[in-house]
Parts: structure tokens; C-alpha cells; sequence
């Protein structure tokens, strides 16, 4: 029989879990819409003035690689 303590430990490795699962889907997301940014780009659908979408982007990349360590 576990402990409660043991219960509530399980219970965060799950929910961490979850987390981790989560935030891969969201890189492999902001990685595809990095990469559609960059066609757009080369294609000439986007203007210079629009990277601040671009920055935004890559911040949220480097935020949740960061938090993955």
C-alpha cells in the first residue's frame, strides 16, 4: 500500500508529465509556423515590417525550450 506522500508524488510526476508532453506539441507548432514564416518571406507575401511576428515566434521557441532543461 503507498503513502499518501507517495500518492501526491505520482500524482505531480503525471501532471509533469502532461507538461512535457504538452509543451513538445506547442515547439513542434511554433517550428512549423517558423517555417511557414520563412516561405511567406521568400515568396514575397510578407513585408519586412511584419517580423515583429517573426520575433514573437522565436522568443516563444527559446521559452519553451528553456523551459525544458
Amino acid at each position: 500500500m503507498r503513502t499518501p506522500d507517495e500518492d501526491l508524488l505520482q500524482h505531480e510526476l503525471a501532471v509533469m508529465e502532461g507538461i512535457l508532453e504538452s509543451k513538445e506539441q506547442y515547439r513542434k507548432i511554433v517550428k512549423a509556423a517558423i517555417a511557414q514564416w520563412v516561405r511567406d518571406l521568400q515568396a514575397g507575401h510578407i513585408q519586412m515590417q511584419t517580423v515583429a511576428d517573426l520575433e514573437r515566434l522565436i522568443e516563444l521557441d527559446i521559452r519553451l525550450q528553456r523551459d525544458s532543461m
